[in-house]
C-alpha cells in the first residue's frame, strides 16, 4: 500500500492513511468521432482500403511480429463537417485478436472498434510534425510538403502488441488531453 502511495511510512512515527494518496495517470484512448462531434460538426468516415498482409520491416520491428507474419492493414479517412479531419492508418496483429477478421470496418473505424471490443494493458504515444506525403497531402485536401501533425500510437495487452496507428492531421489540428 505504500508503494501505490494510499499510505505514508514515517521511521519511529509509524504508519498513516495518506491524506492526498498518489493515484497513476489513466489516459483514455479517445474515440475520433466523439472528438469531432464534440466541437459541434457532423462526423463521417470512410474506409480507404483494408488487407491481410506481411508488415514492412519497420512496421513488424516496431510490433515486435517480423515480417512474417500476416496484419490487417487498415486505412482510412475521418471527416468533420465533410471536410478531413484525419488520416489514420492503422496495422493490428490479428493473430492476437482475431475477431477483428471478422469486421469489415465499412461502417464502423477501427479506433472506435478497437476502444469497444480490445482491453489494453499499456501503450506509447508520440507527437511530432512532418511534411504531408502526395497521399497525405490529396487525403487531407493540403499542398504536397505541407506540414501535418502526426500522432503515433503503439498499444498493448500484457506482453503482445496489439496495434500500431499512425494518424495524421492538417497542421491546425491540436490536441487537450486531460489528466485526472
Amino acid at each position: 500500500m505504500a508503494r501505490r502511495g494510499l499510505v505514508v511510512r514515517k521511521r519511529r512515527a509509524g504508519t498513516r492513511v495518506a491524506v492526498d494518496p498518489i493515484q497513476p495517470l489513466r489516459l483514455e484512448i479517445p474515440l475520433v468521432r466523439q472528438e469531432v462531434e464534440s466541437s459541434g460538426r457532423s462526423y463521417q468516415y470512410r474506409l480507404l482500403s483494408r488487407e491481410l498482409c506481411a508488415p514492412s520491416e519497420l512496421v513488424g520491428a516496431r510490433l515486435g511480429v517480423g515480417t512474417t507474419c500476416e496484419m490487417l492493414h487498415v486505412r482510412s479517412l475521418h471527416l468533420a463537417d465533410h471536410c478531413p479531419y484525419q488520416f489514420e492508418d492503422r496495422w493490428i496483429h490479428s493473430q492476437a485478436i482475431p475477431a477483428v477478421l471478422e469486421q469489415s470496418f465499412a461502417t464502423i473505424s477501427p479506433n472506435e472498434w478497437l476502444v469497444k471490443n480490445c482491453p489494453l494493458s499499456k501503450g506509447q504515444l508520440h507527437f511530432f510534425a512532418a511534411k504531408a506525403n502526395a497521399e497525405e497531402a490529396e487525403l487531407l485536401q493540403i499542398p504536397p510538403l505541407e506540414p501535418i501533425f502526426v500522432g503515433e500510437r503503439l498499444t498493448w495487452l500484457r506482453a503482445q502488441a496489439i496495434t500500431l496507428v499512425r494518424m495524421i492531421h492538417p497542421a491546425s489540428h491540436r490536441v487537450s488531453i486531460a489528466i485526472e
